[in-house]
Order: C-alpha cells, then structure tokens, then sequence
C-alpha cells in the first residue's frame, strides 16, 4: 500500500511517502523568511504553500520512481493550524484523491506528532506516555493504542514552545526562539536565576506565562527593560530560563510516569529538538526503567512522514472520510481522545 501525505500546517511544506509501512521519502521546506519578521506571517505562508506544494510533490515521486496513480491513499493535514496554510495542502490533497479516485483520509496534526515516534527503529510500546511539546500544543498524554488516548494534562496559557519564542524576543535573540535559547545556554555553566515553575489545579497541567512573565520583571528590574540586558549575560539568561522550563515539563512527566506506570516514555513536537529537555527525560525513563523513544529532528517539527504514517493506522483501522471533511474538532470531540477523569 502507498500513501502520500502532505503536511501545511504553519510554516513548512512537507510531502511523504509511505510504502507498506516504510518511509521512502519525507521533503520538507522551510520557510525561514519568516524571520524577518519575528513570527509566521499567516498571509505569506499560504502563498508559500501553494507556490512550492506540487513541485515538491513531484520531487517525492521522483525519488520513490512513483507515480501519483500508484498512490492508494492520500492523507493530508486537517488541522489544528493557521487556517490559510491547511486549506493549502487540505484541499490539493482532496483534489488528487478525487480526481484519482483514491481514498482520501484527513489527519489531525496533533495525532501525527504522537505517533511520530513509530517513525523510528526503536518504536514505543503501548501503552506509553507521551509528552508533546510545540509552539502551540503543551500535552501529557497516556496512549494506549493507536485509537485510545487519554489526555492527562494540557497547557492553562502559553505552549511552552510559545514561551520559548516570548523569551528569545524579550532577550533579543530574536525567531525561532528554541534553536537561539538552546545555543546561547549551551555556552554558559555558572549559576542560574531560579525562575519559578508553576502549579496548577490539575496536577498534570502546564503553565508558562507565569515564568514568561517572571523573566519579563527581572529584566525590567535589573537592566531597565526588554532588550537591555548586556550581552555578557544573555546566556544565563537563557540558561536559567530553559531549566525553569524544562523543569515544568519533566516534573509533570515523571509523576505520571510513578502513577500509570507505561511501557515506553515518548517525547515529540518541534520542542522535542531541544537537546537539554531530551536529556533531562532521558534520564528520567532511566530512572523508572522506561524505553525512552523520541524522533530524529526531521520528524520533530511538523513533517508529512507523521501525517502519513497516522493515516496508514486510519486507513487501516477501517475509518473513511468524504470529501466535506473540512477540519478536526478540538480535543474534547475527537472521538480518540478521552478525559482524565481522576485529575486533582
């Protein structure tokens, strides 16, 4: 069976192929123009989107020796998202799959990150605990199977990818804030400003505006305002504020970990790439005895590899879709996503 996925969430174009459960391609373009102006610019990420969505999707099928007839099933982002950019890669993949006369199987994004980790050698073993962490999704999720998911705790506010982006502003590194905060706390190795971690009613729920915040005032404090701070003492900055950070996301992780006791631990979301959080949960599943798996960076960020490899498990759990589906509903709808229902 081959399926193409096709992924336009935000700011990357992607396209994949997927053969009888092996990745034979995965392309993804960038749009790092966004840059310039200190975020995604929803407007011209659509037109980028269409401008580069089928050269891209030629040059997939050029490397697998495909044909767009040879694909069984089309899959293809069906949100959450910036709204231009999925009715991109939404509809052209609706439009291949009608005018082909394949099957069609629209994919919510979230669900594509959870399951990135099968991308891998090492894939986790059900049920596992599942922590996504992206610029817009904060979640900690018990997945039992590939159709049952219990969300245990969400974020209040801010994603902690959000916040990381927040930071990098306020300290004048500038966007995307993960890759510039982990570069600049990787050069420092003094002490660190305590910034708080946040409580919630939840046990299992995130907070980051409250630590957002807290940089805010002591830069406000100590050096007059955003923007500021000399650059001798970015880097503890930045330091201090990705161990406040990471500490919310692993102290949430390992109680669950105590309490449901999973076979695997899984890290995944565009956060996931950061290399001081992967370490920290790292050691945490090796406190526990817990296979940790978390995908290679390219599978990290949002990629077509998760959307089509998620809708292969739909398509083969026997769900269909017509071609009125325009968007999925939030997590409380989905019909795969369940409450925790036992949460202090």
């Amino acid at each position: 069976m081959n399926v193409l996925g096709i992924e336009t969430s935000c700011d990357e174009t992607s396209v994949a192929v997927i053969t009888d459960g092996k990745l034979k391609a995965n392309l993804i373009s960038s749009q790092d123009f966004h840059t310039d102006y200190g975020g995604v610019v929803p407007e011209l990420s659509s037109r980028a989107h269409l401008q580069i969505i089928m050269p891209l999707i030629k040059k997939a099928l050029d490397k697998t020796g495909f044909k767009l007839e040879d694909m069984d099933v089309i899959a293809a982002t069906a949100g959450p998202g910036l709204i231009g950019a999925l009715l991109v890669g939404l509809n052209f993949g609706k439009g291949l799959a009608y005018s082909l006369g394949k099957t069609f199987i629209p994919v919510n994004h979230i669900e594509g990150h959870i399951f990135s980790g099968f991308l891998m050698e090492e894939k986790p073993d059900f049920p596992y605990l599942c922590l996504v962490v992206s610029g817009g999704h904060t979640l900690l999720l018990l997945v039992q199977s590939d159709f049952e998911i219990i969300k245990l705790g969400t974020t209040v506010d801010d994603a902690a990818g959000e916040a990381f982006d927040k930071v990098s502003k306020m300290l004048g590194l500038g966007y995307p804030g993960g890759p510039l905060i982990q570069k600049n706390a990787e050069i420092y190795n003094g002490e660190l400003i305590d910034f708080p971690v946040s409580r919630c009613k939840n046990k299992y729920d995130f907070s980051f505006s409250g630590l957002k915040t807290a940089v805010l005032r002591f830069l406000e404090k100590e050096y007059g305002g955003v923007g500021k701070a000399p650059e001798k003492d970015i880097p503890m900055l930045a330091a201090s504020f990705q161990k406040a950070a990471v500490r919310a996301l692993v102290e949430k992780t390992e109680l669950a970990l105590g309490e449901f006791n999973p076979k695997s631990l899984s890290l995944v979301g565009g956060v996931a790439a950061n290399k001081f959080l992967r370490n920290k949960l790292a050691e945490t599943a090796k406190r526990h005895n817990k296979k940790f798996v978390v995908p290679a960076l390219e599978f990290c960020g949002d990629n077509a590899a998760m959307i089509a490899y998620r809708g292969m498990k739909l398509y083969e759990g026997g769900y269909s879709f017509n071609f009125d589906f325009n968007a999925y509903p939030g997590l409380k709808e989905n019909p795969f996503f369940k409450e925790y229902s036992s949460a202090e």
